[in-house]
């Protein structure tokens, strides 16, 4: 694991502009989002301002029917002033009533259905706003998905062999998954807040500013806090997916190898393990919800404190005649509005920095080192005859520890090659510099005279049929497993594949047969005839050359013999390269080499390695000391 993703401080601020960069390809349906958006809140805004004229025809009409007709406005506050009642005739004076006219309930009424309008209208323009986003989101998650497959296509070896496979598939999976409904529950809300506050804080100033003062006196605090908050909380929330991360390939590890724990009994230890794992999940994750889900209870605090401001303010404007009881009405709930969009900020803060740390993963995961394009003008073998050809081969997985130096053989066509060595000696390396997993530090290549790093990894991979030492299986029917070495394949040879590969007979044993259904553990079949499904997929394959790495470990003693056949027939006019511990399945190859420290010591057939007396034969010794051969 690098140290960056051991826990280094990451740059969640260019993450999060990153992870908005994301949606441009939606440009069009994101600025429909943003008109229904400013739409819907310029509607939703006009609502208070309406309300409060409603509130202020009703009051007038209460105070102009306790008063004499006919009279003006200014003779009623004048009598008021006249008998010392000088606060009242200060209210009134910034009320529009007329003397002896009553509520004018046709006005109200209108009023209020104009504001039920305004209302419905606005949310059908939410709707329409919030189906535009999902679609923005979901295309937007989707396109990210579809980058993390391609990315995982064109990352080398290397990188799936330094890093624990559960690890790799929490960030294929769950961090994606983590940033979809980080989009879906904020990106709508955002841009919904954003406009809220323009719009409440134009009708505030519009209203009174000196209210709209008083009301921005305690931003700058939610600012500051919600602030500090944030900043501490990020780190727990890459911690948190971090530690999912490990937890994840904890689990992913020990399901897969569940059958050793239990044999080894190794039960308690596992569980004691993944309780360590789990309680380290737990206490990021406590930290970073803990940090983050403070800041919506101190904004609300912060909030109360602007309401009661604003109220003992307005009061006092009205009772000086500078404003309508309507006007303070419609003030109050335009500073609920403009307060509401930062708790909703800050309730969403946990999600904003949960996504953007999962963005980063995956981020981390799209800019990682990929593999070395092929060429733009890739050659190809005039002939393919399988010839075979390494020339000063040099490799090393880490700088400073050379594997394989100077490397040097020829291989014929048709011509069955057994590689034979102890354990880390660079046979499967070889195998893998043949197949470009990994790249050469020296030397070269050739396939029929055409250096394989001049062709394309399609084109040479085509030519070579690969079974590896741990049998792959797909969930689907095995003949579907078996045609996936052949596009197009007909059952007539898939069939043919099977008999060769010694597979046809027991397939048939199946209820099934060759539509009997695994999954990708390969349940219902044993682990040989697992190999063996995939030694007929190689065959179908037909390729140029057949690569087999330790293809028959998971066989029993009389499979080996009939596949040693096999191969032995269908290796005919094939370039065969054959990793093998056992040597009985290598005795009658062209060429044995033997490898110690990534280096070729002895290569010659069987009977003359044996006679000679040296790697090999200590190697043939110590396996068939004490065990007869078998013909």
């Amino acid at each position: 694991m690098t140290g960056r993703e051991a826990g280094r401080p990451m740059d969640l601020r260019r993450s999060g502009r990153r992870l908005a960069r994301l949606t441009r390809p939606e440009r069009a349906l994101t600025g429909a989002v943003l008109l229904l958006t400013a739409g819907s809140v310029a509607l939703t805004v006009l609502g208070p301002l309406l309300l409060g004229r409603a509130t202020d025809l009703v009051f007038a009409g209460v105070v102009g029917r306790h008063e004499t007709e006919g009279a003006s406005k200014a003779e009623v506050i004048g009598k008021l002033r006249e008998r010392g009642d000088d606060g009242v005739a200060d209210m009134l004076s910034g009320t529009d009533f007329t003397p002896g006219h009553g509520v004018d309930f046709h006005a109200v009424g209108m009023t209020l259905l104009t504001v039920l309008g305004i209302y419905l209208l606005a949310d059908v323009l939410g709707i329409l706003q919030g189906r535009l986003a999902t679609t923005v989101i979901q295309r937007t998650v989707s396109r990210l998905r579809s980058d993390v497959e391609a990315k995982l296509a064109r990352l080398p070896l290397s990188y799936f062999d330094g890093r624990p496979r559960g690890e790799i598939l929490s960030r294929a999976t769950g961090d994606v998954d983590n940033i979809g409904q980080t989009l879906q529950q904020t990106m709508g809300h955002m841009a919904n807040a954003l406009l809220t506050i323009v719009g409440v804080l134009a009708m505030m100033f519009w209203i009174s500013p000196l209210l709209a003062v008083i009301a921005l006196v305690t931003v700058p605090f939610s600012v500051v806090v919600a602030a500090r908050l944030g900043r501490r909380a990020q780190p727990r929330f890459v911690e948190q997916w971090r530690t999912t991360g490990t937890l994840n390939a904890y689990i992913e590890e020990n399901y897969t190898g569940h059958a050793v724990v239990k044999s080894l009994g190794r039960e308690a230890g596992a569980e004691a393990e993944f309780r360590e794992h789990n309680d380290a999940l737990f206490r990021a994750s406590f930290r970073a919800q803990f940090l983050s889900g403070i800041i919506q209870p101190a904004m609300l605090f912060i909030g109360n404190i602007n309401y009661v401001l604003v109220a003992v303010a307005g009061g006092l404007r009205v009772a000086s005649g500078n404003l309508s009881i309507g006007d303070v009405q419609a003030f109050i709930q335009y500073s609920r509005q403009f307060t509401q969009p930062l708790d909703q900020a800050a309730s969403m803060a946990n999600l904003v920095q949960s996504g953007v740390a999962s963005a980063e993963r995956v981020f981390e995961l799209l800019d990682a080192e990929e593999q070395e394009p092929d060429p733009a003008r890739p050659e190809r073998p005039a002939v393919v005859r399988g010839s075979v050809s390494l020339e000063n081969v040099s490799f090393r997985y880490e700088p400073d520890e050379p594997l394989i130096e100077d490397l040097s053989v020829k291989v014929e066509p048709g011509s069955t090659v057994a590689i034979v060595g102890p354990t880390g000696a660079g046979k499967t390396t070889l195998v893998n510099l043949l197949m470009r997993f990994y790249e050469t530090t020296g030397g070269r290549i050739l396939l029929d005279g055409t250096d394989i790093a001049a062709m394309s990894r399609d084109d040479l991979r085509s030519r070579v049929g690969m079974v590896p030492q741990d049998a792959w299986l797909f969930g689907g029917t095995i003949a579907d497993n078996i045609a996936y070495g052949r596009a197009g394949a007909t059952r007539r040879q898939i069939e043919d594949a099977a008999r060769a590969a010694h597979a046809d007979r027991f397939v048939r044993t199946l209820p099934d047969g060759y539509d009997t259904v695994v999954d990708d553990e390969g349940a219902g079949v044993s682990a040989g005839e697992k190999q063996l499904i995939t030694i007929a997929r190689a065959f179908l394959a037909d390729p140029v050359i057949l690569v087999l790495d330790e293809a028959t470990s998971s066989v029993d003693t009389r499979t080996e013999i009939l596949v040693r056949r096999a191969m032995a027939t269908l290796s005919s006019g094939r370039t065969s390269f054959v990793i093998a511990h056992r040597l009985s399945t290598i005795r009658d190859a062209d060429v044995i080499l033997v490898m110690e420290h990534g280096a070729i010591v002895e290569q010659g057939a069987h009977a003359e390695l044996l006679e000679a007396g040296g790697a090999y034969a200590r190697l043939y010794a110590a396996q068939f000391a004490a065990a007869p051969e078998i013909d």
